[in-house]
């Protein structure tokens, strides 16, 4: 229960990256012979139940109502002992319905349901009220005058004072040395300051993500800051003129985010909904879009993606093509943490054209997987992750029964980090194949977090009964991400979109003006959400699939205010979090238009976002008068 998290939490001693890279190819080469294991036992399991379960992560918030300050309580692991007891008591009697996790930093923590949801459309209305026990769990461990926050970024996180108790960044240390992010932030749990340490160690630097300002009236023409730490110069090598410089995994894996998982009938059906999923992450990530804020200043991006996808960037520079560097044996084009590189599916809908990308992948591996009856898509899958070295590896668990053991696999497979991840079934488990969808961003309140995730868990079912078909060339999804990202993407981006989306439910969606089946265009989110002209729109298909089934009048009336929610996001009559912080910003009496969140702009923001998500303040703007 507590020893998953963000990978693989065992308890040993990490080795330091000059030993664990002499054991990153025992680990490679035992992790595939473990897969192939679990893939000969299970790979003609069928007819599994459709499972699904969330995972949200929070920060704690400590205000100082007195100064106007708010900062990040490092209390997590303080808190999640206590929350560890209280659970233990209650699954006793079976009356527990929230599970506790650690996550990277010390203020943050990590719930999930304690069982998964089950397949029928009565558990939807489960969502929001778990969620909502997660929150009252957790006030019986805060003080006062700290809050639980589900916000993507902090605004000020790195600024100078912004946790609780007050740390002082140490880039002559070895963990992160970074110039704004203290090591005591990071759990204290000795995988993550080794997780840290050998990304930096590995890379040969410091992790680098610019972020570029918001240009407001007053802020300065050319934006530029000045790090000199005692001769440090990777900051002042690596920040760009115009750009918030980050320069630590904090920075991005600091970040919440909400996720679901869904165990599917099959290898194949899983197979099907991760690649249908990946095509519309990027959509959901636009419309969840939560963190306009890095470093106390507005930033020109509405979302996290490229932060933490560049935090836990260990490419070397041959690996990132950085001209005149040591040559690599691969040239790797994304970070560990991206969106995925190769569609996977096995259904008729799929054609080799879509995986037009071409990653890098370990030959050998891939000859190894095809000898063990992989088929070329998944041996291309599982080769392409294994590119990647182990970042932590415990001395004590070198040596593994692979019969039995899936740690060496679940190491690399587990810091593939990307927007959907396939999950083989653990070895002598009850669970079966599954996806997890990775990419929204958390909302700042229940209602919003159950929202998001009910779309996802009905857009699934609506994939499988109406056979549906997304599939776009992976280099659009690619350019689609990076669209999500840019401010206001929700109301003003364009996307990539299939035209025509198959046979729906006996109605076959219209072929392009050029009669072809697999043609594309650009659709803006209220056209891919809402439908215009010929094109359905994801909404009104879930729509016409809750008409085919049975439920309820309240569970419906429930899934109503959800889909209202996202429909109204996509067409720009409510605020996704991101444009409503930026609103409120902008109208603070004590903002200088100079892209600068001081102190006290940040304290009114988190204030009022505590009690919008404590339901205590209605907030129309952001919620559409939905909720409370």
């Amino acid at each position: 229960r507590r020893f998953v998290v963000m990978g693989l939490l065992s308890q040993g001693t990490p080795e330091h990256w000059d030993h664990a890279a002499k054991h990153a190819h025992h680990v490679r080469k035992n992790g595939i012979l473990q897969l192939i294991n679990i893939y000969h036992r299970v790979k003609d399991r069928r007819n599994d139940a459709l499972l699904w379960g969330d995972e949200i992560e929070y920060v704690i918030v400590k205000f100082d109502h007195a100064k106007k300050r708010a900062v990040l309580s490092l209390r997590a692991k303080e808190i999640l002992d206590g929350l560890y007891e209280y659970t233990d008591r209650f699954n006793k009697d079976g009356k527990n319905h929230v599970l506790w996790h650690p996550e990277y930093a010390s203020y943050m923590l990590e719930s999930t349901p304690s069982l998964p949801y089950g397949g029928t459309l009565y558990a939807l209305r489960e969502v929001q009220q778990n969620m909502l026990e997660r929150r009252l769990q957790v006030q019986q461990f805060l003080t006062d005058n700290e809050s639980l926050l589900s916000i993507t970024n902090f605004p000020r996180l790195g600024c100078p004072q912004f946790t609780s108790p007050e740390h002082v960044p140490s880039p002559d240390a070895d963990i992160s040395k970074s110039l704004f992010f203290p090591d005591e932030a990071i759990n204290p749990h000795p995988r993550f300051a080794t997780l840290t340490a050998n990304i930096r160690r590995r890379r040969g630097s410091k992790v680098v993500m610019n972020m570029p300002i918001f240009r407001d009236v007053n802020t300065p023409a050319p934006f530029n800051e000045e790090f000199d730490y005692k001769g440090e110069g990777e900051g002042a090598q690596a920040a760009k003129e115009d750009h918030i410089y980050l320069d630590a995994m904090g920075f991005g894996m600091g970040c919440c985010c909400l996720q679901v998982t869904f165990q599917a009938c099959s290898i194949d059906e899983a197979r099907h909904l991760y690649d249908q999923l990946a095509v519309v992450s990027p959509i959901v990530l636009a419309l969840s879009a939560c963190s306009p804020c890095f470093r106390g200043y507005l930033s020109d991006r509405d979302c996290r993606w490229d932060v933490i996808a560049g935090s836990v960037d260990d490419r070397t520079p041959g690996e990132r093509g950085v001209p005149d560097s040591e040559p690599s044996r691969y040239r790797i084009g994304k970070s560990r943490y991206d969106s995925i590189s190769t569609f996977i599916g096995t259904s008729a809908l799929f054609d080799k054209k879509y995986n037009d990308v071409n990653p890098v992948f370990d030959e050998e591996i891939f000859k190894t997987l095809k000898e063990n009856e992989f088929d070329d898509l998944l041996a291309h899958h599982f080769a392409h992750l294994y590119i990647r070295d182990p970042l932590v590896i415990y001395k004590e668990l070198l040596d593994q029964d692979n019969a039995v053991s899936s740690d060496h696999f679940e190491n690399i497979q587990s810091t593939n980090w990307q927007t959907m991840r396939f999950k083989p079934p653990p070895p002598g488990s009850p669970i079966g194949w599954r996806v997890e969808f990775r990419p929204t961003e958390v909302q700042l309140t229940d209602f919003e977090n159950a929202a998001y995730t009910v779309f996802v868990v009905l857009l699934t079912r609506t994939i499988l009964s109406f056979g549906l078909n997304f599939y776009i060339p992976v280099s659009k999804v690619d350019e689609n991400m990076h669209q999500a990202q840019e401010r206001d993407a929700a109301r003003k981006g364009l996307f990539h979109f299939r035209k025509y989306l198959g046979d729906c439910y006996g109605k076959a969606t219209p072929t392009g003006e050029s009669g072809d089946p697999d043609e594309f265009e650009y659709m803006t989110c209220d056209h891919i959400i809402n439908g215009k002209g010929d094109f359905p729109g994801l909404i009104p298909l879930i729509e016409t699939y809750l008409k085919s089934v049975d439920v309820d009048l309240d569970t419906r009336v429930m899934i109503d205010k959800y889909l209202q929610l996202l429909s109204k996001r996509a067409k720009g009559e409510v605020l996704t979090a991101a444009q409503w912080m930026r609103s409120f910003i902008a109208a603070h009496p004590d903002y200088k238009k100079d892209s600068v969140v001081s102190e006290t702009i940040n304290y009114d923001l988190l204030r009022k976002i505590d009690l919008i998500s404590k339901g205590q303040q209605p907030c129309p703007e952001l919620l559409g008068g939905l909720w409370p």
